[in-house]
């Protein structure tokens, strides 16, 4: 039997049910069985005193490499999981790229059940789309979605020609998926590792234009409007593409969108060819970073993750252009997004939206929700507590990140997995 739970006194905040108010929690069985008052004869195993701290569903991250199976030396299901729990992170979603590639359920089922033992948080895996993601031959998809597959994805592989990615989103609209991409003409790509623009010609670095995200951007809504599959477009980049899908999505079509939670940087921050600024896709200009705010605040952008890609420190010890891209990021993905409420850009419960209930519509797992009946998937954080980040007080095993000695707001103090305690920050003497 799981505890019985009574979060006392906390600001309630659930977007899916439109509740910003003070109010307690009650929780068994791994489930909510109310809001507000205690259900007739309820006794609680644990009253936890939620005062000054907000409560909010478990935070649903749309992106994050684990690195397991394949890449131990970077990273694991075990260490990353326990950093999500760290984050307030309930749900992962982990893109197919493993090795070996979640092109069959037996992986699939591999990295869910290594998650369960671990027991610190909810991991759904992305199925591949084409076999070993080589662009040519499609996946049995239905079969991975048997398996506990949220969507599939070709992850940033490409596909070999656009009679392939056809006939893949014909199939997926068949049996009703949702496809992920990650929208890039790699012929524009072209080994690209910056932006197209000023800076990387000033540091004579290869840029990738804006054009390689924006033509293919343009050229998925036209089979999405032949086609009527569902489509997620993954770590936009530039203000153009977004405006395109939100185009799209006035004229009815059936796309969302994320964006990382890089929102504090562009393409700027490579100057002193900081590696650890290193992300494809790349950062881009001031007004890109503007436009992709306006367009989350404006929800065409429904989501943020965190792209979360851990690395050993020898991978980003070379020239800018031969390191390693990405940043490890489950642990900034509140602060920074808290920092877009300071900025005025939305209220906490819109910012709570597109960490909860909204990414989990996407990949309908059903979380994102504290009305009476549903999982009991819960973030409890301090609004106003500050911390620095830095490599001891990161938990995941990869340290990259350009957010190292950034004074962050908003501390997780407690995360609730299924009615079960899986992390509680214990404060320093």
């Amino acid at each position: 039997m799981k505890p019985r739970l009574h979060i006392h006194a906390g600001r309630l905040i659930d977007p899916a049910n439109g509740l910003d108010t003070l109010a307690d929690l009650y929780v068994a069985d791994g489930v909510v069985v109310s809001v507000g008052s205690a259900p007739g004869g309820f006794q609680a195993d644990q009253v936890i005193d939620a005062s000054g701290l907000i409560v909010c569903p478990g935070l649903v991250d749309l992106r994050a490499k684990l690195r397991e199976p394949g890449e131990e030396h970077k990273a694991t299901i075990a260490s990353e999981t326990l950093a999500a729990a760290r984050a307030g992170i309930t749900t992962l979603c982990c893109p197919p790229d493993t090795t070996p590639v979640i092109d069959t359920p037996a992986v699939a089922r591999l990295i869910m059940e290594r998650a369960r033992h671990c027991a610190y948080s909810r991991v759904l895996p992305l199925g591949a789309l084409t076999r070993g993601l080589d662009g040519q031959q499609l996946c049995e998809m239905a079969m991975l979605a048997e398996a506990g597959c949220c969507g599939v994805s070709n992850d940033r592989r490409p596909l070999a020609n656009l009679l392939v990615l056809r006939r893949a989103m014909e199939y997926a609209a068949t049996f009703g998926l949702t496809v992920f991409f990650h929208p890039q003409e790699f012929s524009l790509v072209d080994g690209g590792c910056a932006h197209g623009g000023a800076v990387a010609t000033r540091l004579g670095l290869p840029g990738v234009p804006t054009s390689a995200e924006t033509v293919a951007v343009a050229g998925i809504l036209e089979l999405v409007a032949e086609l009527g599959v569902r489509t997620h477009f993954c770590l936009l980049s530039t203000a153009r593409a977004a405006q395109l899908i939100a185009r799209a999505q006035h004229d009815g079509l059936p796309v969302t969108a994320d964006v990382s939670a890089h929102l504090h940087l562009t393409e700027h921050e490579i100057l002193d060819f900081d590696v650890q600024c290193h992300v494809q896709p790349p950062l881009r200009t001031l007004r890109d970073r503007d436009g992709l705010r306006h367009w989350l605040q404006q929800g065409a952008i429904a989501a943020i993750c965190s792209d979360h890609q851990p690395h050993e420190s020898d991978a980003k010890l070379a020239p800018f252009a031969a390191t390693a891209s990405g940043i490890s990021a489950l642990e900034t993905l509140l602060p920074l997004s808290l920092r877009l409420v300071d900025e005025g850009l939305f209220s906490l419960s819109d910012m709570i939206a597109r960490l909860t209930c909204q990414p989990a519509e996407i990949v309908q797992c059903g979380g994102g929700n504290l009305a009476a009946g549903k999982v009991a998937d819960i973030c409890l954080f301090a609004e106003k507590k500050y911390w620095t980040v830095s490599e001891n007080s990161l938990v995941s095993q990869g340290k990259n990140t350009p957010f190292l000695d950034w004074e962050m707001q908003g501390q997780v103090i407690m995360t609730i997995l299924a009615g079960e305690q899986v992390y509680v920050r214990e404060e320093s003497p």
